[in-house]
């Protein structure tokens, strides 16, 4: 095209003409809002990119370095050697912003009128000086007004600017937190799970917040029957509710409300008589051998909580032919603080979402499934005092620091009769959503979870602190909007309804708009449960968001004087994120506090719901500073990554994460390893050539950036798989828990591979993995060739 138009005596001037075009086009088209329609907002986003060329100066990513081993995790430590400072930025052609320097003087190649007389240049020149000066006045009014009327601090959005997002986030109150939740106690007290999300919306929408609705499903859901469960000791003829009182009618009404919600929510209903046989934690090692020892064909099974997904569990107890299972969580496992061994509790099996509409949504008119157990077994949570006394010890033994297990004597035998009577029931479960639109990229969505009022017979307040959370963090945020300031992208505020029976708000929002949320999501933050205890901050995020939250954690502990060493990892969470980690594949972040014991016992005892007493969260946390703590840290993370001009993902921890997961332990395959190898060299050039330099602004053009935000909120897609079993996650980078690297699905395999088999189910498992890598391989290949043909196109 140079050529043919080399002989063109305008071509410099067509030439500029087109650069300035191009640089006013890409303004334009950054982004699809409705915000970008006025002519005054464009100059003020002209403005703002200008803005950012200043505020960018500073090195991208050389400072998301990870500092010491006490900061890493997943085995990060092991890869240390792969220094991310010898990766060195690429230099790459020319951005947007040097050539509208260069073409600045294009306007006086446009031609100018000649004076016709001295007379006309003095009138010309009076009619100017009249001109002026009405001007002049004017706008000194004009100024004055606009002084008066518009807020003086109105902001533009700030690029990687932390002191800006701690302006917003100082209003931020522990004590206004506290209100809250108390609020939202006394609200449950007189109010259905309808009236609360009706409760919640009106409050948003009075805070500012833009365009909140209520989202309504009619879902299936089951109850506990009109009494408990009940478990008979044959031996005795004694009956026995859940916690372990006996069955008289006094017994029940005095503990009515926890024993109606002691139970398994889904479970197969009737009765069943069997021995009780003891599974442990229901491990590999646990089934292979009591199969070899008992027959288990319509035994029940006592099962403790924890180590790995009750549903994996329960599936592997019905392969083995039982027929029940009485679930309890063992004292040893439980913190001190919390004494909970005569506490009943509440498990859900079910996957997620509405079990009458299995991966669509429940919409008025849907085909619904008739599903009232979604397992053949007869499950029955238990308290531990019950579960110590079935075995037939004198007492739990937990003298001092000593602490024994508990164990069913091999020999010793039990038979029990089991009773189970819940009912499933249609009910509306409502979702209260509501949109923060974005300035230049109104279509890309960062969302922010947090559930509401379980409802119905669940006396849990959870809800209460993540509502009390989300809404405090809505309010700081609305406040800098009303003067002015708005994200790049739009924030989606979410409090889901039905949490409690297996996330089925979330999975039905995020099943009605499947396609959209596949496209344009970028990020979930969630706050479900986000005080636990008050000894350890836990955050869990993606690998290509845990420098982010580190940062963030650093940045918020160097104001302080103590700033004890917290290890990010990307680990099987509960709560409402499943939906966007498994079916989205979108990076994910959580902030918590919780108990050091906790976190050093077995995963996955939190599958166990407890119902907590009125002043349960007041006593963890009295002064309300760990819920203004956890507000804080969230909200800095869904400001930065709603602002920044290049998402701030790191593509590269992705590919150091495989290379982890893959390192030691049983198996060891050669032909994975060379091609996460591959994988990470893809990655170190992709961070490198596209990355750095899209944090240049000499070198940033928006059509660039908004290509390289698409690859890197989609990198997690790469890692879906499509079968695992039963409550593993379909994204193959998070673990079971943080105690192994290892990826999930191979170390599941491996364990229960048999050396008579064909061991298919293990080669399956190996080839999701390499089908995981080398599809994020093509992806970088694709992205890297995708930037280099622009390169080439515009040279």
């Amino acid at each position: 095209m140079g050529e043919n138009e080399a002989g063109s005596p305008n071509t410099s001037l067509q030439s500029k003409k087109m650069a300035y075009q191009k640089v006013n086009a890409d303004l334009r088209t950054s982004g699809h809002s409705q915000y970008l329609d006025n002519d005054d907002i464009q100059a003020t986003a002209l403005d703002l990119e200008w803005d950012m060329e200043k505020e960018l100066e500073e090195p991208g990513f050389d400072q998301f370095q990870q500092d010491n081993a006490e900061t890493q995790n997943l085995g990060q430590s092991e890869t240390l050697d792969l220094h991310l400072d010898s990766i060195q930025p690429a230099t790459s052609p020319k951005g947007r912003f040097q050539r509208l320097q260069e073409e600045t003087d294009y306007v006086t190649h446009y031609p100018r009128s000649t004076p016709k007389s001295n007379h006309c240049n003095v009138c010309y020149l009076l009619k100017t000086i009249c001109t002026a000066t009405i001007l002049f006045i004017f706008g000194i009014l004009i100024g004055y007004y606009a002084h008066t009327n518009c807020p003086s601090d109105a902001t533009p959005s700030r690029s990687n600017d932390p002191q800006f997002y701690q302006d917003i986030l100082k209003t931020i109150k522990a004590e206004d937190i506290k209100k809250s939740f108390r609020n939202l106690l006394q609200l449950y007290k007189s109010e259905d799970d309808m009236e609360i999300s009706k409760k919640i919306k009106t409050h948003w929408t009075a805070l500012g917040l833009e365009d909140t609705q209520l989202m309504n499903y009619s879902v299936l859901l089951d109850f506990p029957g009109p009494s408990p469960g009940t478990i008979t000791v044959s031996s005795t003829g004694q009956c026995f509710y859940p916690d372990g009182q006996p069955c008289r009618e006094e017994a029940r009404k005095g503990h009515s409300q926890d024993l109606l919600s002691s139970y398994a929510a889904y479970s197969a209903k009737g009765t069943l008589q069997g021995d009780v046989i003891d599974v442990s934690y229901g491990t590999a090692d646990d089934f292979k051998r009591i199969t070899k020892l008992k027959n288990t064909a319509n035994q029940i099974a006592l099962l403790k909580l924890g180590k790995l997904p009750l549903l994996y569990k329960l599936s592997l107890l019905e392969k083995a032919g039982f027929g029940g299972a009485l679930l309890y969580t063992d004292p040893c496992d439980i913190p001190k603080s919390e004494d909970l061994s005569s506490e009943t509790f509440m498990v859900t099996l079910n996957p997620g979402g509405d079990p009458s509409t299995p991966g669509y949504p429940s919409l008025d008119g849907s085909f619904k499934q008739s599903r009232p157990n979604l397992t053949s077994l007869l499950v029955q949570p238990i308290s531990a005092s019950f579960a110590q006394k079935l075995i037939g010890l004198p007492k739990l033994r937990m003298d001092n620091d000593a602490c024994s297990p508990l164990k069913l004597p091999y020999n010793e035998k039990r038979t029990v009769h089991l009773q189970i009577q819940t009912e499933t029931t249609f009910k509306t479960v409502t979702n209260v959503v509501g949109y923060l639109k974005g300035l230049t990229s109104p279509d890309r969505y960062i969302i922010v979870g947090s559930n509401h009022h379980a409802g119905y017979s669940y006396n849990g307040q959870d809800w209460a602190s993540s509502t009390a959370i989300i809404t405090a963090f809505i309010r700081a945020l609305m406040l800098r909007v009303k003067k002015g300031w708005r994200p790049e992208r739009t924030i989606v505020f979410c409090s889901w309804g039905g949490t409690t029976w297996g996330n089925i708000g979330s999975y039905e929002w995020g099943e009605d708009f499947a396609r959209i949320l596949q496209k344009n999501a970028v990020a979930y933050i969630s706050l479900h449960s986000p005080v636990r205890g008050n000894t350890s901050l836990h955050p869990v995020a993606s690998p290509s968001l845990q420098q982010l939250v580190l940062e963030k954690i650093k940045f918020n502990c160097s104001r302080r004087a103590q700033c004890p060493a917290v290890n990010v990892s990307a680990i099987q969470i509960q709560g409402d994120a499943d939906y966007f980690i498994n079916h989205l594949g979108i990076p994910t972040v959580q902030f918590a506090y919780e108990d050091l014991k906790a976190l050093e016992g077995p995963s996955f005892l939190s599958e166990a719901i407890f119902p907590k007493h009125a002043t349960k969260i007041e006593e963890v946390d009295p002064s309300f500073n760990l819920h203004e703590a956890v507000t804080k840290l969230s909200g800095e993370v869904i400001l930065q990554i709603a602002s920044e001009p290049v998402l701030p993902f790191n593509a590269l921890d992705i590919a150091l994460g495989v290379q982890n997961s893959l390192k030691g332990g049983e198996p060891s395959v050669p032909y994975l390893l060379a091609m996460a190898s591959r994988l990470r060299e893809s990655a170190e050039l992709f961070q490198s050539d596209e990355m750095r330099p899209a944090n240049d602004p000499k070198e940033r053009a928006a059509s660039h950036v908004r290509m390289l935000n698409d690859i890197l909120q989609d990198l997690e897609k790469n890692f879906l798989v499509e079968q695992v079993p039963p409550g593993f996650y379909r994204n193959i980078l998070y673990h079971l828990d943080g105690k192994t690297s290892q990826f999930s699905i191979l170390k599941e395999a491996w364990e229960h591979r048999s050396p008579l088999a064909s061991n298919e189910t293990f080669q399956e498992a190996l080839s999701d993995v390499l089908n995981s890598i080398n599809s994020a391989q093509g992806f970088f290949k694709a992205g890297l060739d995708l930037f280099e043909s622009v390169l080439v196109a515009k040279n």
